[in-house]
């Protein structure tokens, strides 16, 4: 290994080569981009410097048109600078595209190229967000590998340089921005042999200056404004060749070679492919393969798309050729075709009309779509393409990958053809998140990578889900550079860290002959064969597998180190595969660990350092018998009364088979139903609690809490009870409304968490034993036959009737309330589901809910299940994402249209009066909706109108049946987080709360961007350390509510759930009843806070007792009586700042790392605070 050979993913070969050749960078968080302003962010953090010997300033910006439109400012004043995008983010930057390119400024974005939204959100890779581009005037290089990343962010920053063309450097989100490559690494000399330092002095003396005064951004009119743009023509007519000068000079500096179009394969090739990306990579190595079995194919990899060259196409592809195939990684409904195949197809047309084509016979050239959102490209799909192409008919715009059954476009494969190197090492690994699966594999790659001559290649899959979803990472080490740009199809290792994976998913098919199974497992090595499902039996029987078992969970308790079993399992894989001499392996491991975790401080070294050392006595062989034992047959994923869908296409994605989905079976507009995530019972938690009722006092604590509502309460008769399962706990009820009735508490075994949020805040305790409460932590596998039992019984049971005698304005009765909101992917422990639970529970039979994308949005609508549900009249929470940056008119959008189509309703009522009659007609237009009574009673109103009017004809009658529904009140909830509110779309939700219309605003504030990974916003308090704001953040906590307050006709309101309960729960029925724009502030612990998540109310109940989080009131209704409208609700503070901040790992890094930063911004924080609490003092008037 040479001193410049280091393994890293995409993102950081990017970011290293942006922060080497730039002096400014703006930069905005956007999955899967955001790591590399992270990269860029923490060495600025720690002064690391560019060629120049300065350190680069990076700027985090509002959105990423924010972010752009800085550049074009620092461009505009001479500095070279950069940014980090993908996907929507990229297309709010097109405006100042256009401006950047037409004043022809040098400067390089580099891209993770991702989907863009469309039917639904998608945080995959695919090429829709660049060519959505393509009329901008910026040049695109493409890069297909980590090595390429690296190499072609430099050749970018040259180009863009000599040819003041503005670049994009693309390269595919996930698949390369997140692979992990041992790469040849570029020296700062290299760096600057390539970068022309006469070109950056043109550059600045470009900027706009008062001693040199020119004006640019003009306004034209009709006379010049066509000539002007084509005055430009020049610039692009010579970028090729001046790209591939620089790519010459490249080459000669670092023996690494790339021309504008690269070609590989047989150089008399019948059969081409032309594509760019990362799919390339994958063609590349099936070419080789079928050209060594005498095959005639062929590849050409396209590096710079824009400008395209068509005179250096040509000049790439064999004259042998006679049909190419154009594959495209993107889709553009209704065109002749996707953009890279128009292109080839025109390159080619004009050469023949002008004489001048190179090849022997005029080819077919056809065209096809791979890839999108990052759906898999493999060897088997790559030959298929070539065996369509070698047909005298081949069919054109064609797909791969996948099974159109409705316009039967694609292309049939082998998936059992593979070409995967024998003398090549490749390991699974079946994680769960959050369990450090992914972690721990990152760090042995790197391991590999530096520790041994091998190339090394990490892959890492995981969904949307933010916590407890799987995760499989894919690891590949050999003795030559690996091109695999797919998933493992065989793997000579198979670890499974969830032994629950062995019934619900295929863990074994990729698991070669001889291959070696790591199990975790919570049974002793003596019961695992037989604890094993018949299908794994099978499997490992069959193929020989030598297996090998710990406890992991077990050895990780014993190490304080909680669920985490990172450290544990890989210290396993190296003592069992070999890799390394053991010794080496652990003391490698530990530098990985000091290096991970140092900035934690010692104690959480120390506790790595015990479970690598205590992990090979655990480390046991289970011996295989030559035959199945047990009864542990496959058990469905999903119960056969499921809806039909559920059964059907969810079971499928559930079991891992959605690529095996055809077309047909999804829906045609990213429609899907509610409800599903009840059908989904992951069984992730170790523990869950258990309910003690002889010490329950029905407070209702541990059901307002609980994240993922799995913990529920019900009051019921007594003859409920009969068909009760055995050991079906209740008690007496403790309502005076519910006189001689039954109290119950259930928990859903197999959906909980086990994030201990309900057994922190349960205030019952046992006298005789202080260490037991109402509810108490038991291990969840033991409890969940008998759980699933009881689950299913108290669902039965009716829920409370909403329009009787009690008032739901108490914790105790609201947990009586079914909430609408269940089972979502979210972290445990989370803090911003209680709230969103909060709403469905009072509002969501009526609840119309606008969701900014964020975390909300992705546990709140990923596939393959949804939370939000309905009741037992198919009511529930209608809810919609649109995007990131304009959730608050999104949600106005649909008050308007609601408000428009009451008033339709209520003038079509009016003019059918003489066929509704009087009576029904007054009802209709006058009932009171701001009870719960009043909205049944008007539910019932409308249903007599249908019955009515439903066997009449009429144009108006039709209209009013269709829009009849309206005439009950809606709730319009606008949801997100504090990146959406704060920053990206504080412009419109400043709009909306001007607006004066009726819309709910519940901003779940977790202080940073939670979605993307943690980074600042304008939430994030002064002093806190979040990426993006390596360093602390040096600026106050923006203050929205009071911002908010200068309309005077919006309710506002600060909560804090586990500071004061009660207060939540009268700040969202306060809010709801307030006729027009509402304003909830809730403060939302969360995982970026560096906590343990299972005190996350009691953070919550110190941020409020110090003073840092203030709860009020500011409710518009009290000053039309002439009171006060603002109210504080929170008490002066009782605990020291400190106390508080230094409890959260967020506050608490810095003072680790600078002491003495962390003194100063401890001050300012706690003067701020200070200052805060007064002016609030004054507003209330105390």
């Amino acid at each position: 290994m040479t001193d410049k050979q280091v393994t890293l993913d995409g993102n950081e070969a990017a970011a290293y080569v942006a922060f080497k050749t730039n002096e400014v960078i703006a930069i905005y968080p956007i999955t899967p981009s955001s790591p590399m302003g992270e990269f860029a962010d923490a060495w600025s953090a720690t002064n690391e410097k560019n060629i120049w010997g300065m350190t680069p300033m990076v700027r985090e910006m509002q959105s990423e048109g924010g972010a752009a439109g800085a550049v074009h400012g620092t461009l505009q004043a001479g500095s070279l600078t950069t940014t980090f995008t993908a996907s929507q983010g990229l297309l709010l930057m097109i405006p100042n595209m256009f401006k950047i390119a037409g004043e022809l400024t040098s400067t390089v974005f580099h891209i993770a190229a991702r989907t863009v939204a469309t039917h639904a959100l998608s945080i995959f890779g695919d090429h829709s967000d660049v060519m959505a581009t393509r009329s901008t005037g910026w040049a695109m290089l493409f890069a297909g590998s980590v090595q390429e990343v690296m190499d072609f962010a430099l050749i970018s920053q040259a180009s863009t340089l000599e040819t003041r063309v503005p670049f994009l450097h693309v390269f595919d989100g996930f698949r390369t921005s997140h692979e992990v490559m041992k790469i040849e690494k570029l020296t700062e000399d290299q760096i600057r042999a390539i970068i022309d330092e006469e070109l950056v002095i043109a550059h600045r003396n470009r900027a706009l200056t008062p001693d040199r005064p020119v004006v640019r951004g003009t306004a034209q009119n009709p006379d010049v404004f066509f000539q002007s743009r084509e005055r430009a023509n020049p610039y692009y007519l010579k970028t090729p060749a001046a790209v591939e000068q620089i790519m010459k000079k490249f080459a000669a500096v670092t023996g690494r070679e790339y021309r504008l179009f690269d070609y590989s394969g047989a150089p008399d090739a019948d059969r081409v492919i032309v594509m760019m990306g990362s799919g390339s990579e994958t063609v590349e190595e099936t070419v080789n393969h079928l050209v060594a079995r005498g095959e005639k194919v062929g590849l050409v990899k396209v590096r710079l798309y824009r400008p395209f060259s068509a005179e250096r196409l040509l000049a790439a592809i064999p004259a042998t050729a006679r049909t190419i195939a154009v594959l495209d990684r993107t889709k553009e409904p209704g065109a002749a075709g996707e953009p890279l195949y128009q292109d080839v197809v025109t390159a080619i047309s004009e050469a023949v009309m002008a004489g001048a084509s190179p090849f022997n016979q005029q080819p077919r050239v056809i065209g096809g779509r791979y890839g999108l959102a990052s759906k898999e490209f493999t060897p088997a799909m790559v030959k298929a393409v070539f065996d369509e192409a070698g047909k005298p008919r081949p069919k054109n715009h064609f797909s791969v990958g996948i099974i159109d059954d409705v316009t039967f476009t694609s292309l049939s494969y082998d998936p059992g053809f593979n070409i995967e190197p024998a003398d090549e090492v490749r390991a699974l690994f079946w994680g769960l998140g959050s369990d450090g699966t992914v972690s721990a594999n990152k760090n042995s790659i790197k391991i590999i990578g530096e520790e041994t001559p091998n190339y090394a290649q990490g892959y890492f899959v995981y969904d949307s889900k933010k916590a407890g979803a799987v995760t499989v990472s894919h690891l590949r080490f050999g003795s030559r550079p690996i091109k695999s740009a797919y998933l493992i199809q065989r793997a000579g290792f198979v670890a499974v860290h969830q032994f629950d994976f062995l019934e619900r998913y295929s863990v074994l098919d990729a698991a070669e002959e001889g291959a070696i199974l790591l199990l975790n497992a919570p049974y002793p090595t003596e019961e695992v064969w037989d604890r094993l499902p018949h299908s794994a039996q099978k499997q490992i029987i069959s193929k020989r597998l030598k297996v090998y078992v710990i406890n992991g969970y077990s050895v990780a308790k014993e190490a304080g180190m909680g669920s985490r079993i990172n450290t544990i399992m890989q210290t396993c894989f190296f003592a069992i595969s070999g890799v390394l001499p053991r010794e080496e392996a652990i003391e490698s491991i530990k530098k990985s660990i000091k290096k991970t975790y140092g900035n934690r401080g010692p104690a959480i070294v120390q506790q790595n350092f015990k479970a690598v050392d205590s992990a090979l006595a655990h480390l046991h062989e289970v011996r295989v018998p030559e035959l199945l034992t047990g009864s542990n047959g496959a058990q469905p994923l999903v119960p056969d009364h499921a809806p039909r869908f559920v059964r059907e296409v969810t079971a499928q994605i559930l079991a891992g088979r959605g690529d095996e989905l055809p077309v047909s079976a999804l829906p045609d507009d990213g429609t899907y139903p509610s409800g599903t995530a009840q059908w989904e019972k992951r069984n992730i938690a170790l523990e869950v609690p258990v309910w003690e009722e002889d010490l329950c006092i029905q407070c209702g604590k541990c059901v307002m809490v609980c994240p993922h509502s799995t913990i529920r309460a019900k009051v019921f008769d007594a003859g409920a009870l009969e068909g009760a399962p055995e050991g079906f706990k209740h008690m007496p009820a403790k309502w005076r409304e519910f006189q001689n009735q039954l109290y119950t508490i259930q928990v859903a075994v197999e959906d909980c968490t086990g994030c201990r949020l309900c057994v922190e805040v349960c205030p019952a305790k046992d006298k005789s034993q202080a260490a037991r409460k109402a509810l108490n932590m038991h291990p969840q596998r033991p409890l969940r036959e008998h759980g699933q039992k009881t689950w299913d019984y108290f669902l039965k049971i009716p829920e409370v009737n909403r329009t009787g005698q009690l008032r739901f304005n108490t914790i105790k009765n609201v947990q009586l309330l079914q909430p609408l909101f269940e089972f979502s992917g979210a972290c445990a422990g989370c803090g911003e589901t209680p709230y969103i639970k909060l709403l469905t529970q009072l509002f969501g039979d009526r609840a119309v809910i606008a969701n900014a994308t964020g975390c909300s949005s992705i546990y709140g609508g990923n596939l393959p299940t949804t939370p939000y549900t309905v009741n037992s009249e198919g009511r529930g929470p209608a809810w919609s994402n649109s995007l990131f940056e304009d959730n608050a008119e999104f949600g106005l959008g649909m008050r308007m249209a609601l408000d428009h189509q009451n008033l339709y309703a209520r003038e079509l009522v009016e003019r059918l009066r003489g066929q509704i009659g009087d009576a029904l007609a007054n009802s209709l237009l006058k009932v009171d909706q701001t009870t719960e009574d009043g909205i049944n009673i008007q539910r019932q109103c409308v249903a007599a109108l249908r019955a009515k009017l439903n066997d009449r004809d009429g144009l108006e009658v039709r209209d009013l049946l269709t829009v009849s529904d309206s005439l009950v009140k809606r709730s319009v909830w606008i949801v997100g987080g504090d990146g959406w509110a704060y920053d990206i779309g504080y412009g419109g939700l400043d709009h909306v709360l001007a607006s004066g219309l009726n819309v709910n605003i519940l901003v779940l504030d977790t202080e940073v961007y939670s979605n993307t990974g943690g980074q600042a916003s304008k939430a994030t308090p002064l002093g806190a350390v979040a990426k993006f704001a390596s360093g602390g953040k040096p600026t106050r906590k923006k203050d929205l509510g009071i911002t908010a307050m200068r309309y005077g006709d919006v309710y506002i309101a600060q909560v804090a759930m586990g500071a004061n309960d009660l207060h939540t729960v009268k700040a969202f029925i306060e809010a709801e009843a307030h006729d027009g724009p509402s304003l909830i502030i809730a403060y939302s612990h969360c995982i970026a806070h560096g906590i343990d998540m299972s005190k996350g109310m009691h953070q919550q109940k110190l941020a409020v007792e110090s003073g840092y989080w203030p709860l009020y009131r500011y409710d518009p209704a009290h000053a039309r009586e002439g009171k006060n409208p603002f109210q504080l609700d929170s008490h002066d503070p009782t605990v020291a700042l400190k106390d508080y901040m230094y409890t959260e790992g967020r506050f608490r890094i810095l003072q680790q790392s600078h002491p003495e930063s962390a003194r100063v911004m401890l001050e300012q924080a706690r003067l701020a605070v200070q200052e805060r609490w007064e002016s609030y003092k004054k507003l209330a008037g105390v």
